[in-house]
């Protein structure tokens, strides 16, 4: 990240110091942005008075023509500043929601414990690492993944009242914590978020992949996207952010901040 440059009001400069942490005077892009300026330019809204209030959060890459993946993979259309704010959205969130396809097609992995994040985790009354939380209404997981075998904390399984209980045992048996929060078989979003919430986790991050993102938009739960959009064509047919049915009245976002470096611009945008 060796040239990462301000270009909304959010994350410019200021006399006191943008709240990026960015120092007065100079130019913030002649230099790499620390990862303590690059948390607090993505940090979370600080919560109201009364019981905190869950802020879902989703964070994607996409081509110039609209691509999420190529070959059924966000990897090859990414880039290392792309992954480094990746890892601060993660260090930053309670719980990272994933659909299960995307834990299959991504090789996901437990989250990791980071030195650079502990003392700002635990003076937000956070664990070590955020929880991984798999979206599944079938629970076909492969359950001798590091995601069960090795989580620095238990990884949660979002799934329906109506799954399998030979597979909700399968799931417990493995450590995962099974939360129920839908009547049927599937995910019900908002009682998703909800119940995520009532274990304490608030700040959620989702990662897609994108038939997740879809639910998440269709039902209105959706707060806030951090999006990367890559300077890269590849046509095809690959899938963009969001999937599944349209919604009736396309949803309003604005944009609160833009980036960019070497030609990716780092966006993110907040419901109005």
């Amino acid at each position: 990240m060796r040239r990462l440059f301000p270009v909304t009001d959010e994350t410019a400069p200021r006399a006191s110091g943008g709240p990026a942490g960015l120092p007065t005077g100079g130019d913030p892009g002649d230099r790499e942005w620390s990862l303590a300026e690059l948390a607090a330019a993505y940090a979370y809204p600080e919560p109201g008075p009364g019981e905190p209030v869950p802020w879902l959060r989703a964070n994607m890459v996409s081509t110039l023509d609209g691509a999420a993946q190529h070959d059924g993979r966000s990897q090859p259309i990414s880039t290392a500043t792309d992954m480094r704010i990746f890892g601060t959205l993660r260090a930053l969130a309670d719980v990272v929601v994933v659909g299960a396809e995307t834990v299959r097609q991504e090789g996901y992995r437990p989250a990791r414990a980071r030195e650079e994040f502990a003392e700002a985790r635990e003076a937000a009354g956070q664990g070590p690492a955020p929880a991984i939380a798999v979206v599944s209404a079938g629970l076909e997981l492969d359950y001798s993944l590091p995601l069960f075998t090795s989580p620095l904390v238990p990884t949660l399984i979002l799934t329906g009242a109506a799954a399998a209980p030979d597979r909700v045992a399968a799931a417990e048996k493995a450590g995962a914590q099974v939360v129920i929060a839908g009547d049927g078989v599937g995910v019900d979003p908002v009682r998703a978020v909800q119940a995520l919430a009532e274990l304490g986790h608030t700040r959620l991050l989702t990662e897609g992949g994108p038939r997740l993102l879809g639910q998440l938009v269709a039902a209105g739960v959706l707060d806030e996207l951090c999006l990367t959009i890559s300077p890269m064509l590849t046509a095809g047919d690959a899938q963009r952010i969001a999937g599944g049915p349209s919604v009736a009245v396309p949803k309003r976002f604005e944009l609160v901040s833009l980036l960019q470096e070497d030609g990716f611009l780092f966006s993110r945008y907040r419901r109005t």
